[in-house]
Parts: structure tokens; C-alpha cells; sequence
């Protein structure tokens, strides 16, 4: 493991294994009365977050807390950056304080490889989303759901997802989300195929390692998993698709679709939903979709993440039944 997680494309395959298996682990603790490990007792984790978020820095506060750090939760509204303090200023602050770990989410991209590398602080910096960039723990939560579905072998660990088939549907343009996920699954093996309307695919799309459809009903009945995204109206500065019916009509997952696609088949969301617009209420509440199962998932991983950025490459279970030996 690198000494930062901003981006998924900086994973290698053993990197993303490594972080899949351990958070395998992890996630046997929520079977036990103590969901508690003293792995990272002593650490300070600070969620540093500049754009709003509820399951995000829930999950890492939750994870954090799971592992025995001590948290700090930092939200730009109501602090000092809302009266003009820069994100260097804010960082130094951060430093002079002993925070071991930044988790930074922020409306402009960029921002937390600017932190990892500016020198401003010295502890761990894991990206929760920044922009229109990407959202690494998520990716790697949906690849942690996904193996646990698509790879039957002992929950695959240690497993990849080679040949496995993925589309994420929807508002390419201005997701993360789709961004960290394309860098992953290829890493991982997976094929990933992009649907979207013309006006939601990123321009230089194509030197990315996925291919590009724009009809959903053409790729829907030979995947292996569905991604379906939500449309970001408070990222658009313009009309990208005639009316919400028009794009439900064509790039929604309803219950037809759903019909058509494989009997293994899963359908995922990275949350929050518009119900009736991407998905409809009968996809979300049905057995096959896993949205709130990747919320659970998402606290193993971010578990993980921490983990081996400030505890080390060793088994995490292993290494806290040592420590509570002693």
C-alpha cells in the first residue's frame, strides 16, 4: 500500500486484493458482541469535509472508531473556512493538532492530491470524493459487494473479478463514483461498459478502459452486474436530457429490464436514489439490489483503508487478537 488513497487508478491488483481481503475480515466483526479492535488505538483520523455527505463520513467515522481511533469530525460550515481560511491554513491546523490521518471530501477536484503532496501535513490522506473526480472507497466497496455476489468461493477471497461483466448507467459526466469504478473493475479484471445519453459520456472517454454504449436495453441481458447513477442536477449548468420521463423511459432500471437481466445478476446503487427516475421503487426495494448491503460494506472497507495505511500489511484480525493477548 501506498502512503495516500486518492485515486483507484494508483491500486495495484494486489493493492485492491489486499484492501478486499482485509476488509473480508474486518466485516466478521460485526458477528461479535465488541465490534471494537485496538489496532489503531492511540491514532487520530480527522474527516475533513468541505461538501456535504451523510453516508460518507458516517461510514468513516464509524470505521475509524471500530479500530479504536480517536476522531475528529471537521465540517467547513460554521468553521474558520467559512469566514476565508485556506485549505492550506486549515491543513497546518490539522498538522499542529497530531492528526495521523486526513479523510477529505471537497467540491473541487483536486484538492486532496494538492493536500497528499503539498508537505502542509505529514499523516495519511484517503480521498472521499473530490468533484467530479473520483471516490476511491467507494469503488472499492462496490468491487468488495460485487466479489462477494459474482465469486461464490469462500466469498472470494483473495480472489479478482476477471471476466465479470459490469454497466454503470447514468450521469457519467459528473461521476466519481464512474470514474474510480472504471480504474478499478479494469484493475480487478472486470469488463465495464458505460451507458449513458451522449451529452452525460466525459469527453476523452475513450482512453478510458471500458467501452461506451447508449442503449441499455442492447448490454442489459448479458451483465453481471448493473450500476445505476444518480442524475446530479446541482452539478449541471445546463439542459443535458429533454425531461426526467424521457430519460427514465430510456436509461431507468424498471422492472422489465430487471426481468431481462441474468438470474445472478445484481443491480447496485452508490446512494442517495431518486426513486422513479434511475430506478424505480420495485428495482430498489427487490432482493436483487444491493444498496444498503454496499452501506454495510462500506464501513469494512474504510476499515481496511485506514488500516493498512496507518496500521500495516499484516492480518488486521490477527494482529488485534495479539494485542488483546497481552
Amino acid at each position: 500500500m501506498k502512503r495516500h488513497l486518492i485515486s483507484a487508478a494508483d491500486l495495484s491488483r494486489d493493492d485492491a486484493v489486499l484492501i478486499l481481503d482485509t476488509a473480508e475480515e474486518l466485516a466478521r466483526l460485526a458477528d461479535r458482541p465488541i465490534k471494537k479492535l485496538p489496532t489503531l488505538r492511540g491514532r487520530t483520523v480527522v474527516n475533513l469535509f468541505f461538501e456535504d455527505s451523510t453516508r460518507t463520513r458516517i461510514s468513516f467515522e464509524a470505521a475509524a472508531k471500530r479500530l479504536s481511533a480517536d476522531v475528529i469530525n471537521f465540517s467547513a460550515k460554521g468553521s474558520s473556512v467559512s469566514k476565508g481560511e485556506s485549505l492550506k491554513d486549515t491543513a497546518l491546523t490539522l498538522e499542529a493538532m497530531g492528526a495521523d490521518a486526513v479523510v477529505i471530501r471537497h467540491h473541487a477536484s483536486g484538492a486532496p492530491h494538492r493536500l497528499a503532496t503539498s508537505g502542509w501535513i505529514n499523516g495519511a490522506v484517503v480521498n472521499a470524493g473530490d468533484g467530479t473526480h473520483e471516490h476511491p472507497t467507494q469503488a472499492l466497496l462496490d468491487a468488495f459487494t460485487m466479489r462477494r455476489h459474482l465469486i461464490p468461493e469462500v466469498s472470494g477471497v483473495g480472489q479478482d473479478l476477471a471476466g465479470r461483466r459490469v454497466t454503470i448507467v447514468g450521469d457519467i459526466l459528473h461521476s466519481r463514483v464512474a470514474r474510480s469504478n472504471v480504474h478499478l473493475l479494469a484493475t480487478l479484471g472486470a469488463e465495464v461498459t458505460l451507458v449513458a445519453p451522449p451529452t452525460l459520456v466525459p469527453f476523452g472517454v475513450e482512453s478510458w478502459p471500458c467501452e461506451v454504449a447508449y442503449d441499455l436495453d442492447a448490454v442489459v441481458g448479458k451483465t453481471d452486474a448493473v450500476m445505476m447513477l444518480r442524475v446530479q442536477r446541482e452539478r449541471m449548468n445546463a439542459a443535458f436530457f429533454p425531461t426526467e420521463r424521457e430519460y427514465a423511459r430510456r436509461y431507468g432500471l424498471d422492472g422489465d429490464r430487471m426481468a431481462r437481466m441474468p438470474e445472478h445478476a445484481i443491480v447496485m446503487h452508490p446512494g442517495p436514489m431518486n426513486r422513479g427516475m434511475e430506478i424505480t421503487a420495485e428495482v430498489a426495494d427487490s432482493d436483487r439490489c444491493t444498496a444498503v448491503e454496499q452501506v454495510a460494506n462500506g464501513v469494512s472497507i474504510r476499515m481496511a483503508v485506514l488500516y493498512l495505511l496507518l496500521g500495516g500489511n499484516e492480518s488486521a484480525v490477527a494482529t488485534a487478537r495479539t494485542e488483546e493477548s497481552k
